[in-house]
C-alpha cells in the first residue's frame, strides 16, 4: 500500500477535472446544483472543462448546473472543501485512496486459500497491472468513482469471502450433510418468517458496502450474483436477501436524492450528456436515436474492450477528435516507445484492449474450470460477466484513457479468480508464465501512464 501511495502520488499530474470538488462545494451552499458557469482558478480550469453540465434554474439566485454524476465522492469530498474550498486537491486526495484499495485487495486475497507468494503477485498486479493505477494517479472526476467504488466493493468481497471459507471449495469436497427434519418439515410461511429474523449480520455488512459501491458506479448493481452465491448466511436464499436488505439503504437514499432534488428516478443531466457527445464525437459511433444503454453498441465496444490496440509507428496522434498533431517530423528520427513525438506505439484515447492492458487477466482461465463446482468461481465469473455485458452496451466506453476504464468495476470480483487461477499452476514453467503476465502487465501500465503525462490526458 505504501508503495503503492508513492507511484500513484509521484505519477499524479496537473489538476484539471474538479466536478466533485464543486458538488461538494454545492452541498455546503444547500444546493445540489454547482455553480455555473465555472470560474478558472489558480488550481483549477475553467468552463471548457465542465461542457457536460446542465444548466438549471436555482432557488437561490446563483446561476448552476446538475453534474450528471452519481454524488458519492462529492459527499467524501465535503470536508476538504469545507476547510481549504476549491483549493482542496480531490485528485490528490483520491491517489491517497487508490492506494489504500490496494490494501484492502491484500486483505481480500489473504482470505483464500492461496499461497502467500500468489497473495503478493496477485497484489502487485491488481495495484500496478491493471488500470486501477491510471485511475488513481490522475485522478480527475470519472476515475474518483471508480478508485471509491473498486475499495468499496473489495470491502464486501473480502466480508463475504471471510464469511463463507467453504464457497472456494468444490462441492464435490465438501463434506455431505441431510437436511435438518425442522427445516425440511416447515411451511412455507415459517421459512419466510424465520427469513425475516434471521438476516446474517456479516452479509447485511457486505450488501451494505456494495450498495454504497453502487452509488459511485451505478453498473456494479450487477454483480449482485456473488453476494447470493457468496457469504455469510448459510443458504442462497439468506445470504442473498441479508444482502439484498444492506444494499438497498444506499441505493435508495440514492433514488431518493434524484427524485426529491431532480424530481427524476435517474439524474437528467445523463441523458443531457448523452446527446452532446453523440453529436460532438463524430469519430465514434454514436446514435442519438438509441438508448444510453442499448445492444446495438455491443459490435462497436466488443471491439474496444477486446481487439483495441496501439496506433503502430503512427504518423499522427490517434485521437477521436480533430486536428490531430504531426509527429516524426524530423528526418531520420528514431521511434522508440517513451517518446510522444517518434513513438514506435500510442495508446488510443478511445481504449485499449483489457487483454492487451492488463494480460495477466487470462490467468482466470485456471479457476474457470471450476465453474459450476465452486461457489466463489461461479459467483465472480457471474458478476464480472454481467457487469462487463452491461457496460458493453453502454454507448461510452470511458474515453479519454489509458487501457479500458471500465475493467475497474469488474476489478474487485475478478480478484479472487486471478488469484485462484495462478495458485492452481503447480508445474514450474505455468507459474513462471503467470509471473511474466503479471509483469507484462505491470510495464504496459508503466508505458501507458507515462506517455498519458506526455500527451497531455
Amino acid at each position: 500500500m505504501l508503495v503503492a501511495l508513492l507511484v500513484y502520488t509521484a505519477t499524479h499530474p496537473f489538476r484539471f477535472y474538479d466536478h466533485f470538488e464543486l458538488q461538494a462545494q454545492a452541498f455546503l451552499e444547500g444546493q445540489v446544483a454547482i455553480r455555473y458557469p465555472v470560474e478558472a482558478t489558480a488550481d483549477s480550469q475553467g468552463n471548457w472543462f465542465f461542457q457536460d453540465v446542465l444548466p438549471v434554474a436555482s432557488s437561490d439566485g446563483v446561476p448552476r448546473g446538475l453534474i450528471p454524476f452519481p454524488p458519492l465522492p462529492a459527499l467524501l469530498l465535503v470536508p476538504f472543501v469545507a476547510a481549504w474550498g476549491r483549493a482542496a486537491d480531490g485528485q490528490a486526495i483520491f491517489a491517497i485512496i487508490g492506494a489504500i484499495d490496494v490494501g484492502i485487495a491484500w486483505w481480500v486475497l489473504g482470505r483464500l486459500p492461496i499461497r502467500r507468494w500468489v497473495r503478493l503477485t496477485a497484489t502487485i498486479f491488481f495495484g500496478f497491472g491493471t488500470v486501477l493505477w491510471y485511475a488513481a494517479q490522475i485522478g480527475t472526476t470519472w476515475y474518483q468513482a471508480h478508485v471509491l467504488a473498486v475499495g468499496l466493493a473489495l470491502l464486501a468481497v473480502g466480508l463475504a469471502i471471510g464469511a463463507d471459507p467453504d464457497a472456494a471449495m468444490d462441492e464435490d469436497d465438501l463434506p455431505e450433510d441431510g437436511p435438518e427434519p425442522s427445516r425440511a418439515n416447515a411451511s412455507s410461511l415459517s421459512r419466510v418468517s424465520k427469513l425475516i429474523r434471521g438476516v446474517d449480520g456479516r452479509q447485511f455488512l457486505a450488501g451494505f458496502l456494495f450498495g454504497l459501491a453502487c452509488t459511485a458506479r451505478l453498473t456494479m448493481i450487477f454483480a449482485a450474483p456473488f453476494f447470493v452465491l457468496v457469504g455469510g448466511g448459510g443458504t442462497w436464499l439468506r445470504r442473498g436477501w441479508s444482502a439484498a436488505l444492506g444494499a438497498a439503504i444506499p441505493i435508495a437514499a440514492l433514488v431518493l436524492f434524484n427524485v426529491v432534488s431532480m424530481g427524476h428516478f435517474f439524474n437528467p443531466a445523463y441523458d443531457y450528456l448523452y446527446h452532446l457527445e453523440a453529436g460532438f464525437y463524430t469519430a465514434l459511433n454514436y446514435n442519438p436515436a438509441w438508448g444510453i444503454e442499448d445492444p446495438r453498441y455491443l459490435p462497436q465496444n466488443i471491439g474496444i474492450m477486446l481487439f483495441s490496440t496501439p496506433a503502430i509507428s503512427p504518423d499522427v496522434i490517434p485521437s477521436a477528435l480533430e486536428p490531430r498533431q504531426a509527429l516524426c517530423t524530423v528526418p531520420g528520427a528514431m521511434r522508440t516507445l517513451f517518446d510522444a513525438n517518434c513513438p514506435v506505439a500510442l495508446p488510443r484515447d478511445i481504449g485499449m484492449s483489457v487483454i492487451l492492458a492488463s494480460p495477466a487477466y487470462l490467468l482466470i482461465a485456471g479457476a474457470l474450470r471450476r465453474y459450476g463446482r465452486s461457489r466463489l468461481v461461479s459467483g465472480a465469473f457471474l458478476a464480472v460477466f454481467i457487469v462487463a455485458l452491461v457496460n458493453l452496451m453502454h454507448f461510452s466506453q470511458g474515453w479519454v484513457q489509458i487501457g479500458y476504464r471500465f475493467s475497474n468495476d469488474f476489478a474487485p470480483f475478478a480478484l479472487p479468480i486471478v488469484a485462484l487461477g495462478i495458485d492452481r499452476l503447480r508445474a514450474r514453467p505455468a507459474r513462471w508464465l503467470a509471473v511474466v503476465l503479471i509483469a507484462l502487465s505491470v510495464a504496459v501500465s508503466l508505458w501507458g501512464v507515462y506517455l498519458q503525462h506526455a500527451l497531455g490526458w
